[in-house]
């Protein structure tokens, strides 16, 4: 992890909606050999006992492999089996709340959508990083609204203005390979992927082009501007 951030630079993965733990396991590990560097686990359906051992699984092989390992939404799993943090969205459980929950170290994640004045809120709850998206159309989210790209520079102006090791700018929905590039040049210090990593015909090869933009990419240029449109 880069020790300017609070977050890994690069690939996060987020899991599919599949029920195999085995072929879950599988995936994550070509991923992590192509380069991915976090991984969430999200499966809304997911009846309690089945989401607990597929958290389980995942987080056993993470801390194997040296992969950070979030739980989306649910906090309490998260607590239970030690995972390394837990994202949540607007329609989740408050941020301050789950900040007091899961005490200072544990890693919070936060959706912020196109708005850069809910990240601005959210950081004073110690987040390690602000999401931005869905920055293409989505089709783990096809009815979420687009995010322009320069509400990622708008995040990093924030991010930036906070001692190190600050919060991370992560990008979400609908990339690929080629949107990838665009929006590690555009600020984001790491991409959350699902189809494009985990449905991929080869996915160590698709988690090695998707984390390839972030190698050698210069420090992101901070927007100038929480006034400039976004």
């Amino acid at each position: 992890m880069d020790n300017t951030l609070k977050f890994p630079v690069g690939l996060y993965g987020v899991t599919p909606d599949w029920d195999d733990a085995a072929r879950l396991e599988h995936a994550v590990r070509a991923a992590a050999r192509g380069g991915m560097k976090a991984l969430q686990l999200r499966h809304k359906t997911a009846a309690p006992a089945l989401r607990r051992h597929l958290a389980q699984t995942l987080l056993d092989v993470c801390n194997e492999l040296g992969i950070v390992f979030l739980i989306n939404d649910d906090w309490r799993l998260a607590l239970e089996i030690g995972a390394h943090g837990v994202h949540v969205g607007q329609h989740d459980d408050d941020p301050e709340r789950v900040r007091r929950e899961i005490g200072s170290q544990m890693l919070l994640g936060v959706s912020c959508y196109a708005d850069p004045q809910r990240a601005q809120k959210l950081l004073a709850h110690q987040v390690a990083y602000i999401a931005f998206g869905a920055m293409y159309a989505s089709s783990t989210k096809p009815h979420a609204p687009t995010a322009p790209l320069e509400v990622l520079g708008a995040g990093q102006a924030l991010c930036q203005a906070l001692a190190a090791p600050r919060p991370a700018v992560v990008a979400i929905g609908g990339i690929g390979v080629t949107q990838a590039a665009i929006l590690a040049k555009a600020g984001a210090d790491s991409i959350a992927v699902v189809g494009s990593l985990f449905l991929a015909p080869d996915i160590e090869a698709a988690a090695r082009a998707l984390s390839a933009p972030f190698a050698d990419a210069p420090p992101a240029q901070p927007f100038s501007t929480l006034s400039s449109p976004v």
